[in-house]
């Protein structure tokens, strides 16, 4: 049977999209409305509603960690800004963990080690996202991809045989300008804003560049990391990707895993960016696609290229 390595189980989680939901053909998409939702106001619905279902209140989470792809502003950490909202007056440490769309996995995993390690106990992760706010309408296939929204999960330490199994992280840095925002920080300063460089301030995808390469190296990297679970794909319960485009049933049919077999929920929702994969966690659990003591394997590509793959134990 194989071995639970840190022993984490989920105690809550909630979920919050905008008011505003935008149709394109047959795609649905959430978009806050400038100046009605921000990007902590979702982040604090979701956390709310994720201490609701675990009943638990924020004191008794022992560190918050935003699992974001952008930030609120460069200083301080979008942590820190979130904990004012929903722990103002505690000293609950906060931080941030970004690979941009797999963050989410990426906080997962570094918890899990120091909640392993009882460093921490219970570990409030959210991911918010408001990506609307920096797309370029002339590029017409992000502009009708993406969707805002938080996500929000409790993860604590279990006596059980639940947790991470195994995970695996690989950065193709060939792939890091084919998805980017260069302006706004200390590559491209706000100062150099104009209306001649704004599209250096939006969000900028070479979508046919960054599916090659994930074809190219995707293979051989999930054939790595079911190696190092040591489980084989009749073993695996569920599969919840990144929903990084109407692309993903390419994807995964290329990885040899049957439509049946993950969660593909790009129509309906579109790509949430970093809340994609705790959104589509939450998703499938209130749904009844997945269930305690399932295994489920959360994956997904980001920019940079980064490629975050993590087994779960629920």
């Amino acid at each position: 049977m194989t071995e639970v390595k840190r022993h984490v189980e989920i105690a809550g989680y909630g979920v919050c999209l905008p008011k505003q939901a935008v149709q394109f053909k047959n795609q649905t998409r959430y978009r806050v409305v400038e100046d009605e939702e921000t990007q902590l106001d979702l982040a604090e619905v979701a956390i709310q509603r994720a201490l609701e279902n675990a009943n638990l209140k924020i004191e008794d989470i022992d560190c918050l960690v935003s699992a974001s792809a952008v930030g609120v502003q460069p200083i301080p950490c979008t942590a820190a800004l979130i904990h004012e909202r929903v722990a103002k007056g505690l000293a609950i440490p906060a931080m941030d963990i970004n690979t941009t769309c797999t963050s989410f996995i990426s906080a997962l995993s570094t918890m899990s080690y120091l909640i392993e390690a009882g460093e921490y106990h219970r570990v409030l992760i959210v991911s918010s996202e408001v990506g609307s706010l920096g797309l370029n309408p002339k590029q017409k296939e992000s502009f009708e991809l993406f969707s805002d929204g938080a996500a929000a999960f409790i993860f604590q330490a279990s006596s059980q045989d639940k947790g991470v199994i195994a995970s695996l992280q690989h950065t193709w840095s060939e792939g890091a300008h084919d998805t980017e925002i260069r302006g706004g920080l200390t590559s491209y300063h706000p100062k150099k804003y104009s209306e001649k460089t704004k599209t250096d301030f939006m969000f900028d995808m070479k979508g046919k560049k960054i599916l090659l390469l994930s074809a190219h190296k995707l293979p051989d990297m999930f054939q790595e990391f079911q190696e190092k679970t040591h489980l084989a794909l009749t073993d695996v319960d569920y599969i919840i990707p990144h929903q990084a485009s109407r692309a993903l049933s390419l994807v995964m049919d290329k990885l040899g895993i049957a439509e049946d077999q993950y969660l593909n929920i790009v129509t309906d929702y579109g790509n949430m960016v970093s809340v994609s994969v705790p959104f589509g966690l939450a998703y499938s659990l209130d749904h009844g696609l997945v269930k305690e003591g399932d295994v489920v394997y959360l994956l997904g590509t980001a920019a940079g290229m980064t490629v975050n793959m993590l087994a779960l134990k629920l």
